[in-house]
């Protein structure tokens, strides 16, 4: 099984392993995916930077904007290549290796991380994700409902109308983030569903010539939105009980994010180089981009970075977005990926017991 961020893709016909080092992908790997995952990772980083930034209605309508795709284009890509999946020993084994196990590690170091920043009696629990590890159980969760995703009929229809009772259920706000892992589901189910010529439609000149006002027309729609709505819903974490809102508008906006989410990421795809480049080896490595920057985000917003007066500036602005960007490129290339394998990517063959033909002989 893949790593969450860094796929093993698909030969033609067979699984294709990831090179351990980052080095130069194989023969037959698709790069298209590997420099969909960085550049989906710049906006994912450019986000969580612009959190603590000075409320301001223009930075908020980006912000809003970026949230619509960002993470359904990951997590569809991660249905993607999950289509293989099978409930196989070695693939539950490689999934609790892959998952897992750093999300135990990395909730035990963002927590003493927390406490050493910002609150010395903030409480460790595997049950409630820091921030943005959430991704991972949910990940681990998703995988492992593949098969039923493979054989219900209409699945993506189904998995819609799961998405949208939740936001009725104030149960599924508590732990492991259910809510959110619920209402991102469909984006799951739909890759599970596309194939490759799907993906190759969306490079098409035309698709490329229309998203260009699909873009603005978005951006200027979130520009409407913010003193309207609540950033929340684009978080997809809350049910409507916690946001204070009529029932009926939880299954409304979950239909209304998931088609934005679909016509934006769409446009963002159609984008995205299919060739070999510098961003598909970092796109290779953007696990550990994705787990590490919160280290540095939140280190910055505790520190007092974000105080200064500078910040609530265009400039500022400007040289956030420019600092994530080189933040997040540096924390993917490979020597990053060697140097914390052993910590992200364990294999702990010690710990699996011997196949039982191997156990009898």
């Amino acid at each position: 099984m893949p790593s969450p961020l860094t796929s093993e893709q698909p030969r033609p016909t067979a699984a294709a392993g990831a090179p351990a080092t980052g080095t130069p992908p194989p023969a037959g790997r698709d790069h298209f995916f590997d420099n969909a995952k960085y550049l989906a990772i710049v906006l994912v980083a450019i986000g969580h930077a612009w959190e603590p930034l000075p409320p301001g209605r223009l930075v908020e309508a980006a912000y809003t904007f970026v949230y619509t795709f960002h993470m359904p284009v990951f997590i569809l890509i991660a249905g993607y290549f999950s289509r293989n999946f099978e409930l196989r020993p070695d693939r539950v084994w490689k999934l609790v290796t892959s998952l897992l196990v750093p999300y135990v590690l990395l909730e035990i170091l963002y927590t003493l991380f927390h406490r050493a920043t910002r609150d010395p009696d903030f409480a460790l629990s595997l049950l409630e994700p820091y921030w943005l590890l959430w991704f991972l159980p949910a990940l681990f969760l998703w995988r492992l409902s593949t098969p039923l995703w493979q054989t219900v009929r209409f699945p993506v229809l189904v998995s819609l109308a799961i998405a949208a009772l939740a936001t009725v259920s104030p149960a599924a706000d508590g732990s492991l983030q259910i809510q959110r892992i619920l209402q991102f589901l469909p984006f799951y189910v739909l890759g599970l569903r596309l194939r490759p010529e799907h993906f190759a439609a969306l490079r098409s000149t035309w698709v490329r010539i229309v998203s260009i006002p699909v873009f603005v027309a978005g951006m200027l729609l979130a520009y409407w939105l913010v003193p309207r709505t609540s950033t929340s819903w684009f978080f997809r974490k809350n049910s409507t009980e916690e946001l204070s809102v009529s029932e009926w508008t939880g299954p409304t906006a979950t239909l209304l994010l998931f088609a934005a989410a679909i016509v934006l990421g769409a446009c963002f795809l159609s984008w995205v180089p299919k060739g070999r480049s510098w961003l598909t080896t970092l796109g290779m490595c953007t696990l550990y981009g994705y787990l590490l920057h919160g280290f540095v985000v939140r280190g910055l917003r505790y520190g007092g970075f974000y105080d200064d007066p500078f910040f609530d500036t265009t400039m500022g602005t400007v040289a956030v977005t420019l600092g994530a960007v080189v933040m997040i490129t540096l924390l993917c290339t490979p020597p990053v990926r060697w140097l914390l394998r052993p910590l992200l990517e364990p294999r702990m063959a010690w710990a699996r017991q011997k196949p039982p033909a191997a156990r009898a002989s």
